[in-house]
């Protein structure tokens, strides 16, 4: 049977951690300082992350989410030091504007799940968190500092984060190739675009996104910054507008 978790190492102390069996192939990210581990999404939760985590690292993991969606906080029921954006706070304690019968269809959705899964067993996490994050905050794990960047507009408290020492920007669901969702009610279209000029400015060499390909330049980033920006001039940047399609990635809004 083929393993639900794919590894891939991006340097000495950065992994992926992919789930490529789940037609949204999402990707987790373990970044390792000095001290301690943090882990960036914990991804669906239908198997263990921490099993593949424990054949990486000995050292503490604080795991974070770039947003409070069911595919990318799944594995936070393994680590009960975790952070999360002020602005999501109430997703983590039963106000997710979303049934749970409504999220088992998601995850269940063109997915090879394992042998014998009971998807009525599969949980929405919740949890209260270690620390609070807002925009600016740093998150220091010993001779390896990571900036949090609020940028709102996938989900009102998505977050992406910043080490500028490397210039790795992970993006969540921000940026990445295919189909951006900003139609979601909780999403907000004008604030993706505020966003996406907030990360445009960066010096980015590397972008990580948290779905598909990881075969993604930074130049995306101002691509996308323009296609949305041309939307808002041309009055299109509301929920109901349609899907544009840009070639390697597109959104519906």
């Amino acid at each position: 049977m083929e393993k639900w978790f794919t590894l891939e190492q991006i340097d000495a102390d950065t992994h992926i951690v992919s789930e490529y069996r789940h037609w949204e192939e999402t990707h987790c990210y373990l970044l390792e300082g000095n001290e301690r581990c943090l882990l960036i999404d914990t991804g669906l939760g239908i198997c263990n992350i921490s099993e593949e985590i424990k054949k990486l690292t000995d050292k503490q993991i604080t795991a974070v989410a770039t947003h409070i969606h069911w595919d990318h906080i799944g594995g936070h029921q393994y680590y009960p030091d975790f952070y999360a954006h002020e602005a999501e706070l109430d997703w983590l304690t039963g106000g997710f504007p979303l049934s749970m019968e409504t999220i088992r269809d998601m995850v269940t959705d063109r997915c090879d799940l394992p042998k014998g899964y009971q998807v009525n067993t599969y949980q929405f996490f919740q949890g209260v968190p270690t620390r609070v994050l807002k925009d600016g905050d740093t998150i220091d794990l010993g001779g390896r500092k990571i900036t949090v960047l609020h940028t709102p507009g996938h989900s009102p408290g998505h977050i992406c984060f910043w080490e500028a020492e490397r210039g790795y920007l992970f993006t969540g669901d921000l940026v990445y190739k295919d189909t951006l969702f900003a139609y979601y009610p909780s999403t907000d279209p004008q604030a993706y675009l505020a966003s996406l000029e907030k990360i445009a400015a960066l010096p980015v060499k590397k972008i990580f996104p948290a779905h598909h390909s990881l075969d993604i330049q930074p130049e995306i980033v101002n691509r996308m910054r323009d296609a949305f920006s041309q939307l808002k001039a041309e009055g299109r940047l509301y929920h109901g507008s349609g899907t544009f399609d840009y070639g390697d990635w597109a959104v519906w809004l």
